[in-house]
């Protein structure tokens, strides 16, 4: 895939290493201005590992990282105001209402208060908090806090916005709502990092799906280029086959069996026509 403007973001020959494990192994990517990138693999690939790398959260890192044209090693952290972020594990004040929470943020990346107050009221609004907008965010179920965590990685208008499984607890429609909010923020040039294991949602939204296993990339286009390469119809079979993950219809089926006792009553059968008794594998 290749685009005739400047990458928003450059990776080249990138390595990461944690002790005596090999998390990336070389990882060439070039992202550009208003992709939404699918980043998928399975746990333990290195997907929040490149995430914090890019966004200077992980160091000792090997390779070159750019964004926005910058070596982020030696270029200044001024390219961070232009980027939103939502991790996988949070931490929020829970003490402080969404109004205070929100304004706080806003006021970090250089909004004035009644601006921050005034576009965070307006964004719950939208995500159908309005009611609960000076409530204590101790108080919120796992997908409104979800929702605030949303809200204050888009109140500053970034360029560049990283989503780490970022509709964890969201209820049906608020996940539409906000596929919606992607795809429009992509057709105003945002660049999305989107990293998720749900993979009907990042069929979806995405217009470029990388895919990455063993710390190296083993696919990168369309979903449509994917489905052309692998010849599988979904983007789970297709995830599947790269990954070499076949066996989980067998795992599930031998996990319904154990919750259901058939794995004991098959045992049972199997030692009756063996001519051995209930005990004896104990003896």
């Amino acid at each position: 895939m290749t685009e005739n403007t400047e990458p928003i973001i450059s990776l080249k020959n990138l390595t990461m290493q944690y002790s005596e494990k090999h998390v990336l192994n070389g990882i060439d990517l070039d992202v550009h201005k208003g992709q939404i990138i699918g980043y998928i693999g399975p746990n333990g690939a290195g997907k929040s590992t490149t995430l914090k790398i890019i966004l200077g959260l992980v160091d000792g890192y090997g390779g070159k990282v750019e964004v926005f044209g910058e070596d982020i090693l030696t270029g200044n952290h001024a390219y961070k105001k232009k980027i939103g972020y939502v991790p996988e594990n949070a931490e929020i004040y829970d003490n402080l209402t969404a109004c205070e929470y929100l304004t706080f943020v806003g006021e970090l990346y250089g909004l004035d208060a009644e601006e921050a107050e005034q576009k965070a009221e307006n964004l719950m609004q939208a995500f159908e908090m309005a009611d609960v907008f000076h409530a204590r965010i101790s108080s919120f179920s796992k997908g409104m806090k979800q929702k605030v965590l949303i809200t204050s990685s888009l109140l500053h208008d970034p360029d560049l916005i990283f989503l780490d499984e970022p509709l964890s607890g969201l209820d049906a429609n608020s996940v539409m709502i906000m596929k919606d909010i992607l795809e429009e923020l992509a057709k105003r040039g945002k660049t999305i990092f989107y990293s998720s294991h749900i993979m009907d949602v990042v069929e979806k939204i995405s217009n470029r799906i990388v895919l990455i296993a063993d710390g190296q990339i083993r696919a990168d286009g369309s979903f449509e280029e994917l489905q052309v390469e692998s010849k599988e119809g979904s983007l789970e079979n297709i995830f599947n086959q790269l990954t070499g993950f076949d066996e989980h219809r067998e795992k599930a089926e031998q996990f319904v069996k154990i919750i259901t006792n058939e794995s004991v009553r098959e045992q049972v059968t199997e030692n009756v026509r063996d001519g051995k008794s209930v005990g004896d594998e104990n003896e």
